[in-house]
C-alpha cells in the first residue's frame, strides 16, 4: 500500500502548508520624492571617488585553554550576548582511515553514534529528551575529522551535557539504526549518477587523487554491506579517547565554573589508546588526459579540468587565490566574460585554486556548456589559461580581486564563535595561531608580478586532466581534437551483494521468511494473481506536518500503471504514472511528473504491499535475512528496504526505506502495519502509521479495497477536464 505519493503532490502543489492569507492592509500614501537639483547632485560624490579606510587586522578573542587530567584539551570562550551554551568536540579521525573493503565505515559510525542511542537511552528517547528542552546533540565524521556537538539554553545545560557525554563515550549502535543508515547510504549510491555536474566533479577528483587512494575511492553497495556493528564499535573505540579530542565550549557561562563542570563530567572517562597515525599522503602524479562519461539524457556538457592544487600554508597560496579569482570567480572574471558573455557558449563557469590544511587540494575549472560547443568551449578555456600565464593582469583586475578576498575575510570572522572555530582548526592541523593574520597581510601584498609568476610556476595546462560528462553524439567535434586520446569513464554501479552482509545462507533464510509471510497473507497463488486494485483511504497528517485530513482513491494495474485522486482542504489533486513518466493536476494547473516526484513514485510502486511479499518472484530483486524478524530487499535501482515481520503471525509489521522529498533532504521513513482484515482471501493492513526521521508523520486508514475489478487503462490515463474542481 503506497502512502507517500500524496505527500509529494501536496508539497509540489504548495498545498501542504497553505493557509488563508491575511487581509490586505491599505498602503499609506507617501508624498512624492523631491526631484534632485543640480546643487544636490553635485553634493553627492561618485561611487568611484568614495574612500574607505584600510581593513584592520582580524581580532582574535581571548580563549581559555587547558589540558584536562584525562588528556582532553578544553577551549572556553565566554559570550554573554545570548543565554545559550554550545560545544563541539573535534576528534582526530576520518574516512581516510576506512578499510578498503569497508569504505563508508567512518561515515556510518558518525551517523549512528547519535541515532543509535546510548547504553541507557535509545535514539528515540534521546530525541524526545532533547526536543522537550529545545536542545540538540549531533555527531558526524568527515574526511579528516569527527565531531560531537551540542546546543542548549543556559538553564538546561546540565542534562544536555550529560547526553553529550554519553553519546561521545558510550554509544550503543543499535542494529535498527544501523539498518536505517545503511539504507540511506545505499540510496545515495544508487542515485549518484543522477546529476551530471556532480559526476564531472566526482570523477575529476577521483582521477586526480587516484581511485585506489583513500582520497579517490568511493562507497559501493558491497563495502557498505560489509560493515557490521562490531566494526563500528571497534572504530569508535580506536579513535574516540580523551587525548585524541579537542573540546570547545562557548556561550553564556563563567569560564572557571564551566572548566570545573567539564572536568567533573569527563573524570570517569580515562580510556587510553595508541596515538592516531598520520593521515595518508597524496601520492598520485596524474600525467593529465581527457576523460568522457557518456550521459545521453542531457543536452549540456558538464566539465571539470585542471590538476592538483596545493596547501593553505604554501607561501604562494595568497597569490594563487587572487589568480583563480581573476580567472574565474564571479561575473567579471575572465572566463565568465569570455565563454558566457562573448562566446555565449557556457551556462556557468568558475575557477578555484583548491587548497587543504594537510594535503593538496585541486585546481579546478568547472562549468557547463551547450553540447554543440563542447570542444570550442574547452579549447577557449585552455587559451585563456595560456594568456594569464604570459601577460600580467591589469591593475583593475588585481584591485577588484584583492578587495573581494580581503572583504570576504570579514564575514568569515565576523563573530567570536566563527573565530574560535578557526583557531581550533589551525591547532588541529598544526598551523600557527596567527595564520589568518599572516594570510590577510599576504593578500594585501600580492602584486601583478606575483600573479604572473605563480601562473607560470603553478599552472600546467599541458598536463591538464579534463573530464567531460555529456552526449558525444551532440558534440561539435570529437573530444580527441583537444590533442589527447579520450579515456571512457565507467559509470556502472556494482549491484548490491546478494545476502545480508555477505553472510552465507542469508539469501535462503530471507526467502524462507518471505515464504512464511506469503502463506500468512493468503498464499502465493492469490498474491501473484493480483493484476489490479482500487482502494479508498484517509490520511491524517500530524499538526507538525500541516494537520491536514486527505481523502484518496488509488488505482493500480500491472505492471506499473498507477493513478491517485485526492480531496484536500485546498482542492482536488489527480496524478498518473506509468512507471517512467506521468502528470499531476492540481488547483494550480497541470505539471509533468518528473525529478524527485517521479523518483518517489517509482520507489513507492516498488514497495506496494503485495508486491513486496512476492519479491522473490520479481526480476532484479535480491532477498536476504538480516535477523530472525527482518529481510532486506535490494531493488534493481539499488534501493534497499527492510521488511520486518511479526514473529507470531508471520505478517509484515513494518517497512523502512529512504524517501526522496521534493522540498528537503532525503529522510528515513518507517511504515508500521496493523488492523489486518481479509479481502478476497488476502490479509490486508487497514491501518498504517508513517514515521519520518523517527517522528510520527501521519495515520493512514483504509476504507475499502478491491482486487481484480477489471480496471481500464484508458480510465487511469484520462486527465481531468480543464478547470475541474
Amino acid at each position: 500500500m503506497r502512502n507517500t505519493f500524496i505527500i509529494a503532490l501536496l508539497s509540489l502543489s504548495g498545498l501542504l502548508a497553505q493557509t488563508a492569507p491575511p487581509p490586505a492592509r491599505p498602503t499609506p500614501a507617501r508624498p512624492p520624492a523631491p526631484r534632485p537639483t543640480a546643487a544636490t547632485a553635485a553634493a553627492v560624490p561618485a561611487y568611484k571617488n568614495l574612500k574607505f579606510p584600510a581593513l584592520k587586522p582580524i581580532p582574535i578573542p581571548p580563549v581559555d585553554s587547558v589540558a584536562l587530567p584525562n588528556g582532553m584539551r578544553l577551549y572556553l570562550l565566554e559570550d554573554h550576548e545570548l543565554p545559550v551554551i554550545n560545544g563541539a568536540a573535534r576528534v582526530r579521525t576520518g574516512n581516510l582511515f576506512d578499510p578498503k573493503d569497508k569504505i563508508g565505515l567512518a561515515t556510518i559510525t558518525g551517523m549512528v553514534m547519535r541515532t543509535g542511542g546510548t547504553r541507557t537511552k535509545t535514539g528515540d528517547e534521546l530525541d524526545k529528551a532533547l526536543e522537550d528542552i529545545a536542545a540538540s546533540v549531533e555527531t558526524g565524521i568527515g574526511e579528516s575529522s569527527g565531531s560531537v556537538s551540542f546546543s542548549s539554553l543556559k538553564e538546561n545545560v546540565d542534562p544536555v551535557l550529560a547526553i553529550f557525554h554519553d553519546v561521545m563515550t558510550q554509544p550503543e549502535f543499535r542494529q535498527d539504526r544501523i539498518d536505517l543508515a545503511k539504507n540511506q547510504l545505499h540510496s545515495s549510491i544508487a542515485r549518484r549518477n543522477d546529476d551530471p555536474g556532480s559526476i564531472a566533479q566526482r570523477e575529476y577528483s577521483d582521477i586526480l587523487y587516484g581511485k585506489d587512494s583513500p582520497y579517490g575511492w568511493q562507497m559501493e553497495h558491497a563495502t557498505v554491506d560489509a560493515i557490521t556493528r562490531a566494526d563500528m564499535l571497534a572504530f569508535h573505540q580506536r579513535y574516540f579517547f580523551p587525548s585524541n579530542i579537542m573540546l570547545a565550549v562557548w556561550g553564556d557561562f563563567d569560564t572557571q565554573e564551566m572548566k570545573a563542570r567539564i572536568q567533573k563530567l569527563f573524570a570517569d572517562w580515562t580510556v587510553k589508546q595508541q596515538p592516531v597515525p598520520e593521515f595518508p599522503k597524496v601520492t598520485s602524479k596524474t600525467a593529465g588526459g581527457t576523460y568522457l562519461a557518456v550521459k545521453s539524457d542531457t543536452a549540456q556538457t558538464f566539465f571539470s579540468m585542471g590538476h592538483l592544487g596545493g596547501m593553505l600554508n604554501d607561501k604562494d597560496y595568497p597569490a594563487l587565490s587572487i589568480l583563480s579569482a581573476i580567472l574565474g570567480e564571479g561575473g567579471q572574471s575572465r572566463l565568465f566574460q569570455l565563454v558566457r558573455t562573448k562566446m555565449g557558449n557556457a551556462y556557468n563557469i568558475s575557477a578555484d585554486w583548491g587548497a587543504n590544511y594537510d594535503h593538496p587540494g585541486l585546481f579546478e575549472i568547472s562549468g557547463s556548456t551547450k553540447s554543440a560547443s563542447t570542444v570550442e568551449t574547452l579549447r577557449a578555456v585552455q587559451q585563456e589559461v595560456d594568456r594569464i600565464r604570459t601577460t600580467e593582469v591589469t591593475e583593475d583586475e588585481l584591485k577588484a580581486a584583492k578587495d573581494t578576498a580581503l572583504n570576504s575575510l570579514v564575514f568569515a570572522f565576523d563573530s567570536r564563535t566563527k573565530t574560535l572555530g578557526r583557531i581550533l582548526t589551525y591547532e588541529y592541523y598544526g598551523y600557527p595561531k596567527d595564520f589568518i593574520q599572516q594570510y590577510q597581510k599576504a593578500l594585501g601584498e600580492v602584486t601583478r608580478a606575483d600573479v604572473l609568476r605563480v601562473a607560470k610556476s603553478h599552472l600546467d595546462p599541458e598536463h591538464f586532466t579534463i573530464v567531460a560528462v555529456g552526449n558525444p553524439a551532440l558534440f561539435d567535434q570529437p573530444l580527441d581534437k583537444l590533442g589527447k586520446p579520450v579515456t571512457p569513464v565507467d559509470l556502472n554501479i556494482p549491484a548490491p551483494v546478494k545476502g545480508s552482509l555477505g553472510v552465507p545462507g542469508a539469501a535462503a533464510a530471507g526467502r524462507g521468511m518471505l515464504a512464511r509471510a506469503q502463506i500468512a497473507a493468503g498464499g502465493l497463488d492469490k498474491l501473484t494473481a493480483i493484476k489490479d486494485y482500487t482502494q479508498s483511504k484517509e490520511i491524517n497528517l500530524v499538526a507538525a506536518a500541516g494537520g491536514m485530513r486527505v481523502q484518496l482513491r488509488d488505482q493500480w494495474m500491472d505492471p506499473e500503471h498507477f493513478r491517485e485522486d485526492s480531496d484536500t482542504p485546498a482542492g482536488k489533486i489527480s496524478a498518473y504514472c506509468d512507471g517512467q513518466q506521468g502528470w499531476i493536476f492540481t488547483p494550480q494547473g497541470e505539471t509533468p511528473l518528473a525529478g524527485p516526484q517521479l523518483t518517489q513514485v517509482q520507489g513507492d510502486l516498488s514497495r506496494l504491499y503485495f508486491r513486496l511479499l512476492i519479491s522473490d518472484r520479481l526480476p532484479g530483486r535480491s532477498i536476504a535475512a538480516e535477523d530472525p524478524e527482518t529481510v532486506a530487499i535490494a531493488m534493481p535501482t539499488g534501493e534497499v528496504v527492510h521488511l520486518k515481520f511479526d514473529t507470531a503471525t508471520g505478517l509484515p509489521w513494518s517497512i523502512t526505506y529512504p524517501a526522496v522529498h521534493v522540498s528537503g533532504p532525503e529522510m528515513e521513513v518507517q511504515d508500521t502495519f496493523s488492523d489486518y482484515r481479509d479481502v478476497n482471501g488476502i490479509k490486508v493492513p487497514f491501518r498504517i502509521v508513517i514515521r519520518q526521521g523517527g517522528e510520527k508523520f501521519a495515520d493512514v486508514t483504509l476504507k475499502d479495497v478491491k482486487f481484480n475489478s477489471g480496471l481500464n487503462l484508458a480510465d487511469l490515463e484520462q486527465k481531468p477536464a480543464p478547470g475541474a474542481k
